[in-house]
């Protein structure tokens, strides 16, 4: 296994964030964004990697703005930085916030590796496999800063989900049904006399009470316009039972429906279905008016309603 169980033990909770509404917002209301969360009570913070802050420095920052809450990333790209300064960092940030820090890895998306950051984008499973052996191999000369935090992997279909059985402490699945958690569940198993694989499954949803039915559709459309453009993201759909006729730009009605709950009761609802299937922890990402506006009543109403 790549990461050896924590010196210090995590503590997810049942229900985290996760967002992209950081990137809109200059850092110091990013920091009190972070801050809310923090002090509402959410176990986790996740965010991605793609067009905006770099993910390691992002991690200590809000690290730094929080006193309690785990910070994960959603994923850190293994494009983005070799795994010998992947392996350096993230000992950093697990020596100075023992137990609150998760490194989550993915392969990210070939437009992005290949035409925005100029690599060559290798096959998934080999290129992860290839990353972790050399995370395994990365030295750790610093005295007090050898332990590596947890690390999961960005996995959809059955040979990354075994991969981040047998190498991390388990996944981080993103946009999938409860029926795929399940899935997720059964071939990362129970942990056996191990540590049980971590399953961080994210969930998006519409909460904006008032909003009608064309309001949802309209977030829901704008969350999902990229993502239907993506191989990744269609290959997993099919597997969960979707067509072709369901990757119109936008999700069709079905597609939307599925990935994207509409109101307080139904995202509620749906995060104790993927508990129920096997997620330890659910990673709610409110969509606001914008992907890069914070919904912070929002956040304010799931948690009364969660936490």
């Amino acid at each position: 296994m790549t990461t050896p169980a924590p010196a210090t033990p995590i503590d997810l909770g049942r229900f985290g964030i996760w967002t992209t509404a950081m990137e809109g917002a200059p850092l110091g209301e990013a920091r009190d964004i972070v801050a809310e969360l923090d002090e509402q009570g959410w176990g986790s913070l996740w965010f991605g990697e793609a067009y905006g802050r770099e993910a390691m420095t992002s991690s200590q920052i809000w690290l730094g703005a929080s006193r309690r809450m785990v910070i994960g990333t959603g994923i850190a790209s293994i494009y983005g930085r070799d795994a010998v300064s992947t392996a350096a960092a993230a000992r950093t940030l697990q020596a100075l916030h023992p137990g609150r820090f998760v490194l989550g890895l993915g392969v990210s998306h070939a437009p992005l590796v290949e035409r925005m950051r100029g690599h060559s984008y290798g096959k998934p499973v080999t290129a992860m496999r290839e990353f972790l052996d050399a995370l395994d191999k990365a030295p750790a000369l610093v005295p007090g800063e050898q332990q590596l935090p947890p690390v999961v992997l960005a996995a959809l279909g059955p040979k990354m989900l075994e991969l981040s059985r047998e190498r991390t402490s388990g996944a981080h699945p993103y946009l999938v049904t409860p029926e795929h958690t399940a899935f997720a569940r059964e071939i990362l198993g129970t942990g056996g006399p191990g540590p049980r694989p971590l399953l961080a499954v994210e969930q998006a949803a519409v909460i904006a009470p008032g909003a009608d039915d064309d309001e949802w559709r309209r977030r829901a459309h704008d969350h999902l316009n990229i993502y239907t453009g993506l191989p990744n993201y269609r290959g997993s759909w099919l597997r969960q039972g979707f067509s072709d006729d369901d990757f119109v730009r936008g999700g069709s009605e079905r597609l939307k429906a599925a990935l994207v709950t509409n109101g307080l009761e139904a995202t509620v609802a749906r995060a104790r279905e993927h508990l129920d299937a096997g997620a330890d922890t659910v990673l709610i990402q409110v969509l606001g008016p914008s992907t890069v506006v914070a919904p912070r009543a929002d956040w304010a109403l799931l948690a009364q309603a969660l936490l």
